[in-house]
């Protein structure tokens, strides 16, 4: 076995606590970042979004309930990698897994870098006065890539810090940015419609250039949009087809799982449904307080019809009276004429990005480093710097993602249409990871019996399994919405609800390539290492030591 991995332990520390853990998921499924973004572009639904956002924490109970029971059989870095090529054997684990932890992440990069810009640079020249800097940063093209550019110097930055550091980073970023969450808050639940109304058209006018009257015609330009959304109600069935776009921002409290091998205790099952549970909980109950608080004060129609106003303009060319993204904390900021306070809570808003940021590549980089540890990829990938950090992993989610930002910032080829593929490409991924946990009990019956999950039962099914039952049930449901989109529906940039059916020629040629290039690299690396005699389907049998 000695000669079967690169070295003969991973040499990755346990440098994060199990609250570093959940501060992690807490900002994997980022309210401010991610939630905002996503919730802004869902203006043309007829599901209620307080309905939603509870109808897929349900649901996502069940994703969280498979990954805890994962990582306590296996605190392995990597995770989904590690677990599906174990379980499964052979190459299914490692495509699933590097595409959808490798190439499809590229993807999320642009939009990391436009929330930097909508959550960080926008609303912060704007306060302090720079205008046009400010009106600059929210256009296209350009902007977007030097704003992509800025956030990706600060992602390799701290992650080549290591984990123990970003741990620091990220935990007084979570503080920071809850104080100006609840700041915000206060401000939704003190206000008036009234005071809102005077104040955006003042502000629109003083910050940001535009047109007196702002207020009015976004209303206006909302309602030519399409803008519908109801705040609760709406069928069942109306609900449902919201998800497969909500879940583009809360998808993802499992997103430190392949981070696991460096957190300490995470053989304690109940530990790490815990910290993910109450980051999906936290975010859920933060959600649905905001909503409520936009509907009293901003006005829940005036909400939607500002975020339509924006996007149509995006995606369909129109005129919109605001010439920035209608982000939320901004427009709650717009009820005081207090410039002090404005500045404040932009910058301690601000945070919710820079703790955020590094969940870009951090995840990623180490299921790279996990099969670079298998010998599926060089082994220059699997060494560590003196912080831990797999710096050439990072290398090759960096560099590509510079080029997928420059296609994506000038729409090259209708590029921008690709962007949810990245959610497809990790749902699949995910589905492959809900089979194995169905499976495992029954396909590595002695590692399930010896681990702390054994005698977790329903009925006396494995717990494990009923729960990867019912996950990948959900996610065949949003596969399906996905790619056959099948209700006629004029919201969603590229037609229908999503927009990523297969339709968008766009996007399923990138995720086929994606596939075919994740299967030459196993098999290409396992024709070789077999000419050095080494047996990869040996290597993938057994569990690396950390």
């Amino acid at each position: 076995m000695s000669n079967l991995f690169v070295r003969k332990a991973t040499g990755l520390v346990r440098s994060w606590s199990v609250f570093d853990a959940f501060v992690y998921a807490f900002y994997s499924i980022n309210l401010v970042t991610l939630g905002f973004y996503s919730f802004s572009q869902m203006y043309a639904y007829d599901g209620g979004l307080i309905n939603a956002l509870i109808v897929s924490a349900v649901f996502l109970i069940f994703e969280i309930i498979v990954y805890a029971s994962l990582i306590s059989v296996m605190p392995r870095s990597g995770g989904d990698y590690v677990w599906m090529t174990r379980i499964f054997g052979g190459g299914i684990g490692f495509i699933l897994a590097i595409t959808g932890w490798w190439f499809t992440l590229w993807l999320w990069t642009p939009v990391y870098g436009d929330m930097f810009r909508q959550v960080v640079m926008v609303p912060i020249l704007g306060v302090f006065g720079m205008k046009d800097a400010a009106v600059w940063f929210a256009g296209g093209g350009t902007p977007l890539f030097v704003s992509t550019l800025i956030a990706l110097g600060f992602v390799a930055l701290v992650i080549i810090m290591g984990m123990k550091t970003y741990a620091r980073i990220q935990k007084y970023s979570f503080y920071a940015g809850m104080l100006g969450l609840l700041i915000v808050i206060v401000l939704l639940f003190t206000g008036s419609q009234a005071a809102f109304k005077t104040g955006y058209d003042a502000n629109a006018t003083a910050m940001f250039g535009a047109q007196s009257g702002a207020y009015d015609a976004t209303v206006q330009a909302g309602k030519d949009a399409g803008a519908k959304t109801p705040l609760t109600g709406g069928t069942l069935p109306m609900v449902f087809l919201t998800l497969p776009w909500l879940v583009f921002f809360n998808l993802w409290p499992n997103w430190g799982a392949t981070l696991y091998g460096e957190v300490r205790g995470a053989t304690d099952y109940k530990r790490n449904f815990a910290g993910m549970a109450w980051a999906l909980g936290a975010v859920t109950a933060l959600g649905i307080v905001f909503f409520l608080g936009v509907a009293k004060t901003i006005g829940w129609d005036f909400y939607m019809q500002s975020n339509g106003a924006w996007w149509n303009s995006i995606w369909y060319g129109a005129t919109v009276p605001l010439p920035v993204w209608p982000y939320p904390a901004l427009l709650a900021l717009f009820l005081t004429s207090n410039r002090l306070i404005q500045i404040i809570v932009v910058l301690l808003m601000s945070f919710w990005w820079f703790g955020w940021a590094g969940t870009l590549f951090l995840s990623s980089t180490r299921v790279i480093f996990a099969a670079a540890f298998d010998r599926l990829l060089p082994e220059k990938v699997a060494e560590l710097n003196k912080n831990g950090t797999p710096v050439n992993a990072m290398l090759l989610m960096v560099v590509p993602a510079l080029f997928v930002s420059y296609l994506y910032a000038y729409n090259v080829g209708g590029f921008y249409s690709i962007t949810l593929a990245a959610t497809q490409g990790i749902a699949i991924m995910y589905f492959g990871t809900a089979i194995a946990a169905i499976i495992l009990p029954y396909k590595k019956k002695e590692l399930f019996e010896a681990s702390p999950i054994a005698q977790m039962k329903v009925f006396g099914i494995p717990l494990i399994s009923v729960a990867g039952v019912i996950f990948a049930g959900f996610l065949g449901f949003l596969l399906v919405e996905w790619m056959f989109d099948p209700w006629l529906n004029t919201g969603g940039e590229g037609g229908g609800l999503y927009g990523i059916s297969f339709k968008n020629t766009n996007s399923i040629a990138y995720l086929f390539i994606c596939y075919a290039l994740s299967a030459s690299i196993y098999y290409g690396f396992k024709s070789y290492r077999k000419k050095g005699g080494i047996d990869i389907d040996k290597v993938q049998t057994e569990i690396p030591v950390e």
